[in-house]
């Protein structure tokens, strides 16, 4: 439903003018379920993950209970103890049932590409749900489950994700994966230092393009967002970008995207442009 002909056109459009050209794909996610069910079975099959039947009504108002009474919730993980020819029988009768992971004990660690060695305890993960009522996969389950069929070697994303790292790579030990190098970016703020967001102006790269912005303008602006060369250049070509980069140069702060520096920079490739251009 949040997926549409035209959001996916306007994506690759936006990535042509940028001269960004994909090598393959564009890939959807829905095309993989096969798979993503395959791995949760295989993760329930070895204990790595099990039934859970509590009803979601139910769950909700326990959560709602906790949030009222001025504390946190996570399943009390009731199913994990019933016996799996019990959680069998249940379940080829009919009875209603999500998948949830079983998270062990401990902590889950990774060393990140930019904030470094990072670790959550596991008992504040909760044993997610890998696989609905209905039988769909959620976004924890699929990704891993796609980055896997992918040969996915590094996930470089936006510092709102690192809280489902350790669950990512707690699927990814349950199936006996290796995870792939985690990096996390830190996120882009309005001048206001409050999130970007559709309240700040232009919502698609191909505003810019209709204002009158270069895609080498647009470009060059983007890579230094919350990202520097380790030198004082501003302007910089796409060929010296990418052959500057280096995760050690990402920052572990919010950038802050100023249109005033955008149009600065914008001027500076116009001013360079024949004058028929």
């Amino acid at each position: 439903q949040r997926s549409s002909d035209e959001l996916v056109r306007a994506i690759l459009d936006g990535m042509a003018w940028l001269g960004m050209t994909p090598d393959e794909g564009p890939f959807f996610q829905t095309g993989n379920r096969v798979q993503h069910v395959a791995d949760a079975l295989q993760l329930l099959a070895s204990g790595k993950a099990y039934r859970c039947f509590c009803e979601a009504a139910a769950l909700s108002a326990e959560r709602e209970a906790a949030e009222k009474a001025g504390g946190g919730y996570t399943y009390p993980r009731r199913c994990l103890m019933i016996p799996r020819e019990n959680s069998d029988a249940r379940a080829a009768a009919g009875a209603p049932f999500v998948v949830r992971l079983n998270v062990p004990p401990g902590a889950t660690a990774w060393d990140d590409g930019v904030h470094g060695p990072t670790s959550f305890p596991n008992e504040v993960l909760e044993d997610l749900i890998l696989l609905r009522t209905d039988g769909t996969p959620t976004y924890n389950l699929s990704v891993v489950s796609d980055d896997v069929a992918m040969r996915i070697t590094h996930v470089i994303r936006g510092d709102d994700h690192i809280s489902n790292t350790p669950k990512q790579i707690l699927i990814y030990d349950g199936l006996g994966k290796t995870p792939p190098v985690f990096a996390h970016l830190p996120l882009i703020f309005g001048t206001d230092k409050k999130r970007l967001s559709k309240r700040h102006g232009a919502t698609s790269v191909l505003d810019y393009r209709a204002s009158g912005f270069l895609p080498e303008a647009l470009f060059n602006f983007l890579a230094l967002l919350g990202w520097n060369p380790g030198d004082e250049r501003q302007k910089m070509t796409r060929d010296e970008l990418i052959a500057a980069f280096d995760l050690d140069g990402v920052g572990k702060s919010g950038a802050v995207f100023d249109p005033t520096k955008l149009e600065w920079l914008n001027g500076l490739y116009v001013a360079e442009l024949p004058m028929d251009e």
